[in-house]
């Protein structure tokens, strides 16, 4: 099976008791892989928990997940908005990351790199403890105390050390529950006695944690190499990606176990723990979306920067970007008019991109609008070009600040804690790299129209 990336958010629908009612092609294949398909029940348990949830709180739940194929794992973020009697779960992100293989036969993954690795062997529980130091521990005697008694803390031996791109392998890998390999380490006693340290997770008869093994290999008897010349300049385009390990999916559970802790899943709490859990979901949000932001600025300021072409449909995206914010409008008791269910305007643009700019166009007016106010969605098409509005009616913003809302960290004296400044900025970078662009309209008290502009399909 060969799924490719997906920007356009996926669709499924599931009845209340877990049966798959309908898919877009990445999921139903996915479906599929597992020996399932339409009708039966879903068989991805990661998509299953999170519908169950949906359905046992009636709320809408977001979650990170990853779901494991035979050729590579495939990492989501997944919406599930309860409709009724049934489920709909919308993938926002899709990503696939291949399975590392080294056999010719693919039978050496990741945690078998790790099992195989040089050097004497360690375990270490949840809690980072030794649990035992197993043969070949210290074969040179270069432990100068010998080998880490079981009970003793991890940190007690080895101080852990990032590597150039700032990241720690090891705790990705406890993060994530997978191998990990690499991760720089020298001794607590002796910091100039470094190693390389490398782990696989284990795991108890009902699936959970319950530590790492691994090895850890003396830089003293590596075999010296030439020194090489310094590394570059960090190249912009990794920059989104070394955000997105070292930040995005951390960040990912801590909203996720956040989320948990507020519901109140596992019991009952006293109701300030159970808002500082909701704080701690909600400052993780904002967080992510400023990693989100960061990543596509330094996507959109490279001066190769390009955007796909195909044929988009206005009045269904502005739809789809009404319907993932329509629980954040009801908080605000915002009434959200999109355009009409039979209502197109083609377009020309990336679906994703313009998914994204109505999305924050949208955001930002239900945030900046009064209470039971109306925030509306309008088409329209003249002059070879399409255009899609949202109109709010909030405060508005003043002639001769119009372009100012555009730049970079412009927020024009907003002392809220809600955005990045960035958000403006990157959707109208989009655009014209689309060929469109985007203005405002409205005197100030009177509420904001902001207009994307895209060529006509």
């Amino acid at each position: 099976m060969n799924m490719p990336a997906h920007p356009a958010a996926i669709q499924a629908s599931i009845s209340a008791d877990g049966l798959l009612l309908s898919a877009d092609e990445p999921l139903l294949a996915l479906q599929r892989e597992t020996g399932a398909n339409l009708g039966e029940r879903l068989a991805i348990p990661q998509l299953a928990a999170v519908a169950r949830l949906a359905v046992r709180l009636g709320i809408v739940v977001s979650r990170p997940v990853t779901a494991a194929t035979e050729r590579c794992d495939i990492d989501m973020w997944v919406q599930a908005r309860p409709e009724g009697k049934a489920v709909h779960l919308s993938v926002i992100d899709w990503q696939e990351r291949p399975v590392i293989a080294v056999r010719n036969n693919g039978s050496l993954l990741e945690a078998d790199l790790a099992a195989v690795a040089d050097g004497w062997s360690w375990q270490v529980d949840t809690q980072l403890r030794f649990q035992m130091v197993l043969e070949g521990a210290d074969p040179d005697g270069i432990l100068p105390a010998g080998p880490p008694a079981a009970g003793s803390p991890f940190s007690s031996y080895f101080q852990l050390q990032p590597d150039e791109d700032g990241d720690m392998a090891i705790l990705r890998g406890f993060t994530q529950r997978r191998a990990f390999r690499n991760q720089l380490a020298c001794l607590t006693s002796d910091p100039a006695k470094r190693f390389h340290l490398s782990g696989f997770p284990l795991f108890d008869l009902t699936g959970q944690l319950s530590g790492f093994r691994g090895k850890a290999f003396a830089l003293d008897l590596a075999v010296p190499v030439p020194e090489i010349a310094a590394p570059a300049a960090l190249d912009p385009l990794a920059f989104g990606k070394r955000l997105d390990r070292s930040l995005r999916q951390p960040l990912g559970r801590i909203i996720a176990n956040a989320d948990t802790i507020s519901a109140q899943l596992e019991g009952p709490l006293r109701p300030d723990y159970a808002g500082y859990a909701q704080d701690i979901a909600v400052a993780g949000r904002h967080l992510m979306a400023l990693v989100d932001d960061l990543a596509d600025l330094q996507a959109i300021d490279r001066p190769d920067f390009t955007v796909a072409s195909e044929a988009v449909d206005l009045a269904d995206v502005g739809r789809r970007a009404a319907g993932l914010l329509g629980v954040k409008a009801l908080d605000r008791q915002i009434t959200l008019l999109p355009p009409e269910a039979d209502e197109s305007v083609p377009a020309r643009g990336e679906f994703r991109r313009v998914l994204q700019i109505l999305v924050n166009l949208i955001g930002n007016a239900i945030r900046y609008s009064p209470e039971k106010s109306a925030v509306r969605i309008e088409t329209g098409r003249e002059d070879g070009r399409s255009h899609i509005a949202v109109a709010d009616q909030g405060s508005g913003i003043a002639p001769e600040d119009r372009e100012r809302v555009f730049e970079k960290f412009e927020r024009l004296g907003r002392d809220d804690q809600v955005g990045s400044g960035l958000g403006l900025y990157i959707s109208r970078r989009l655009a014209r790299a689309m060929g469109g662009d985007i203005h405002m309209e409205g005197e100030a008290g009177q509420g904001a129209r902001f207009i994307l502009t895209l060529p006509a399909d």
